[in-house]
């Protein structure tokens, strides 16, 4: 069964498992080998339709997967280093050298043993990406030897004079080279999990930031899409006020976009980076959605989100440009947050499905839109996301007074959590149901995946293929099959 493009306002209904790829079995760590076809195998054999995951892009110090040093480069850290040893592009597996080692070893293996075909498909692939692949070579080569962020580096580096980096691109040529194939390995075997997956009738659901780290390839190398002074540092930050992740709101840092400028530049920056994502992925979810329509902007100066400012972002005429562009756009809104009349103004003119969090049902009244009864037909309903405990864990986090609305909601069933919140999202109007793995596995929060507004324990999380019951392949095939969601 082949997979097309899923798009969840329109039928038929379909299911999903939320695991980042990192959370694979192996630490994280050469993900996109063995371990990610099994796991295709594993969501095809149940029924499911879909594998969502969290932002591919190489990550940042603190680990998370929304503070990439590039919007479009692929994190190196999950290529698969076995297939490139069976290749016999890399002698030796070393679990103790550094990942730019073993792909600088690869790549000398590379020029000396690849065919013609191989070297083909590498020139090809930097002719097709040169829009952002020759930044970020030049952008990761000097950071990796400066080992510092970009605004400290010598000023001709920093401010990208053609005679700074004139030299330092003969200077470091072979390492920018190697950077361009480090891309290439990763392109190249994302796309054959993608053809596998698809082939199982498996879609990939990727996930797009909607702001992009300061110390990165873009905000260096295009430093007026973005409200920088003229060293380089960000005047106003992005985040969000106080809501149900933060009662103090979050201050996220990115440098916000200067949208007038891409606005006359007919938004060609974020043509290019959908027009990437489409290349590896069938359906995106676009993060912070209601930032398009307006964002919170924090001065740089200030400690805390709670002083910053709502200002107009992009509106219809970003997404519009984009359609024009690329054709149909199978992008999902995270619309969750502080959510206004405006915002499910903007998401209904496009027809982008919402997100509805079955955690977030059962407070307030039946007018409740996170409700399976208020759900509507376009939309994606989870149990919970990245960003939320487990379901055992905020089940077990309610008060006796909570717990006991949300049991009498279920009916007192008599199966345990989290099955009866699971069912009742594969029971939702929503065409698309997604399922946070560590609910399948009756997780409880201490394996949550990310506590918003904290830096630390964060993105480590990872299951193993023993925590998974004999059974529970066929127990899901049963209830995906009972609720309408085998097709």
């Amino acid at each position: 069964m082949k997979s097309s493009a899923t798009i969840a306002c329109k039928p038929p209904r379909q299911a999903g498992v939320l695991l980042h790829i990192t959370s694979l079995p192996g630490s994280g760590y050469s993900c996109l080998g063995a371990q990610a076809f099994r796991f295709v195998d594993f969501l095809a054999d149940a029924g499911f339709r879909v594998w969502q995951v969290l932002p591919i892009n190489p990550v940042g110090m603190d680990g998370s997967p929304y503070q990439a040093t590039s919007a479009f480069a692929g994190n190196p850290e999950m290529i698969d280093l076995a297939e490139l040893h069976q290749q016999g592009w890399l002698a030796e597996l070393d679990d103790m050298a550094p990942i730019c080692q073993l792909i600088w070893d690869t790549w000398q293996g590379f020029c000396r043993y690849a065919g013609e075909a191989d070297r083909k498909d590498f020139a090809d692939f930097i002719e097709r990406q040169a829009y952002w692949l020759d930044d970020y070579a030049l952008f990761y080569s000097i950071h990796t030897e400066q080992e510092k962020p970009w605004w400290e580096w010598p000023a001709q580096l920093r401010h990208r004079s053609k005679e700074g980096l004139d030299k330092v691109r003969a200077r470091l040529a072979d390492r920018i080279t190697c950077a361009r194939f480090e891309q290439y390995l990763f392109y190249r075997q994302w796309r054959a999990l993608k053809h596998h997956a698809n082939e199982r009738g498996v879609s990939l659901f990727g996930d797009v930031p909607i702001f992009v780290a300061h110390d990165s390839a873009e905000v260096w190398s295009r430093p007026h899409l973005f409200e920088l002074d003229e060293e380089g540092q960000p005047t106003l930050v992005a985040g969000v006020p106080p809501d149900y992740f933060s009662a103090t709101g979050q201050r996220w840092g990115n440098p916000l976009y200067r949208w007038d400028v891409m606005h006359a530049d007919d938004y060609a920056f974020w043509e290019q980076r959908i027009k990437t994502q489409l290349e590896l992925f069938d359906l995106i979810r676009i993060d912070h959605f209601r930032g398009f329509e307006s964002y919170w902007a924090i001065p740089a100066s200030e400690e805390y989100a709670i002083n910053g400012s709502w200002m107009p972002g992009p509106g219809e005429a970003l997404f519009k440009r984009l359609k024009k562009k690329l054709g149909k756009l199978p992008l999902v809104a995270e619309d969750l947050g502080v959510i206004t009349d405006e915002v499910r103004e903007l998401k209904g003119k496009l027809n982008m499905p919402g997100m509805k969090i079955l955690q977030f049902a059962f407070s307030g009244d039946a007018d409740n839109p996170y409700l399976p009864y208020n759900h509507e037909r376009c939309s994606v309903v989870y149990t919970g996301t990245h960003d939320n405990d487990t379901t055992l864990g905020w089940y077990a986090d309610l008060s006796d007074g909570e717990r006991e609305h949300v049991n009498h909601y279920l009916g007192h069933p008599q199966e345990p959590m989290p099955w009866p919140l699971i069912r009742l999202a594969l029971g939702s109007r929503s065409q698309l149901a997604i399922i946070p793995m560590q609910d399948l596995l009756a997780l409880a929060g201490e394996h949550r995946m990310n506590t918003p507004g904290t830096t630390e324990g964060n993105w480590h999380w990872s299951f193993t293929w023993e925590q998974i019951p004999e059974d529970l392949g066929q127990r899901l095939h049963g209830l995906l099959g009972l609720y309408g969601r085998i097709n």
